[in-house]
């Protein structure tokens, strides 16, 4: 799948779990950082591909890229598997937990959890492409859905524009408009 469709796939997880969590905890910092959070996880998995944005957008990032590719055993290595989410889990906690004394007024549980939303989101999402995506590593079987390796969405092409974007947005559109109610005691409790 393409960036944009992790981004919005990610942003449509969160909502999702937003509709059914407790909201009594949320202030506006939370929300902010769980937001950033979680489109940073929705795309932490294509750390691994030395073309990705995010090597792109820096001065030495292909270098940078190419040593982490390596690291992680290529794209679709280590972070496109539930050992790479357990991993990756355990380092934004530390993190998160390392800058909580700056941070004191941010739930970091809540911002883990959106992030690890956004993860597990690109691991699914890229489960449905033709490569499928190696859950079970160090076994190195791609696993997909659809069994029918030629039924799957190739990356970037019709179906993906075409079904998968529209059917994202439409479950957020679904998703907002039948937890209305809880929507907006959240935008309430957010605004106090």
């Amino acid at each position: 799948m393409t960036g944009r469709t992790h981004d919005l796939a990610a942003f449509t997880a969160l909502v999702g779990v937003l509709a059914i969590i407790p909201a009594h905890r949320l202030t506006f910092a939370t929300v902010i950082a769980a937001l950033v959070a979680n489109q940073i996880g929705g795309i932490a998995p294509d750390i691994d591909q030395p073309t990705a944005p995010l090597w792109r957008n820096l001065p030495i990032g292909g270098t940078f890229g190419r040593i982490i590719d390596k690291l992680l055993g290529g794209h679709r290595g280590l972070s496109h598997s539930i050992l790479g989410l357990a991993l990756f889990g355990y380092l934004v906690d530390r993190f998160l937990n390392f800058i909580h004394p700056i941070t004191p007024h941010i739930d970091n549980h809540i911002v883990w959890l959106a992030f690890m939303i956004g993860m597990i989101s690109h691991l699914v999402m890229d489960t449905f492409t033709k490569e499928g995506v190696a859950w079970l590593l160090p076994i190195p079987v791609m696993i997909g859905f659809l069994p029918v390796k030629a039924l799957r969405i190739t990356t970037g092409e019709w179906i993906e524009n075409f079904i998968v974007i529209p059917a994202l947005a439409f479950a957020i559109i679904f998703i907002l408009s039948h937890n209305y109610g809880h929507m907006v005691a959240i935008v309430h409790l957010i605004s106090r």
